[in-house]
């Protein structure tokens, strides 16, 4: 038997076929989905709050009987619009101490821009060949969370791509344009 050639593109060895309808489809037929948690800060609630929300997250993951992945990924935050919106801004300002003030907005943005801001996103995924199964879980998980005190939505195709490249990049983004000849 000849040995198959090893392949220097990520694609041929990643079990991946599609990302379509808010599920990563592997080569196997297995379909991949989750939930994404909108964070919160549960450590500036008063004590009792706070060991309300343990708690129920504690039971809630005690009802999970099925394999998960909890993911951390890092998304970066892009502020050109707001950038955008507070030069028009200066542009319109008639008087010094609101173009100062619009100015230090800037400024900060710019700080911001310049020291790679990222946001750290939550998400519960899970796999299954039934994809009614699948969104029985999603609903069984929003709720869930819900009942925790915690918000969060079926993961999207977008959300998706972000967690694999976190997991394939190390969490670097790359940005890769066309080579040109000198």
């Amino acid at each position: 038997m000849a040995k198959k050639a090893s392949s220097g593109f990520t694609e041929d060895w990643v079990p991946i076929r599609a990302i379509q309808n808010n599920m990563i489809i592997t080569r196997d037929n297995q379909k991949i989905s989750g939930v994404k948690i909108m964070p919160r800060n549960i450590f500036i609630l008063d004590g009792q709050l706070q060991e309300n929300i343990l708690v129920a997250l504690r039971n809630f993951y005690n009802t999970i009987d099925y394999e998960f992945w909890l993911v951390v990924a890092d998304r970066p935050v892009d502020i050109s619009v707001y950038m955008s919106q507070m030069q028009l801004l200066l542009n319109d300002a008639k008087t010094p101490a609101i173009r100062k003030l619009i100015m230090q907005d800037i400024q900060k943005g710019e700080m911001f821009i310049g020291n790679n801001v990222v946001d750290t996103e939550y998400y519960f995924l899970f796999k299954t060949k039934d994809v009614d199964l699948l969104q029985k879980r999603v609903r069984m998980m929003i709720n869930g969370l819900a009942q925790c005190g915690l918000n969060a939505s079926q993961i999207s195709n977008s959300d998706l791509r972000l967690v694999l490249e976190n997991f394939l990049n190390g969490g670097v983004s790359t940005q890769f344009g066309t080579v040109m000849p000198s």
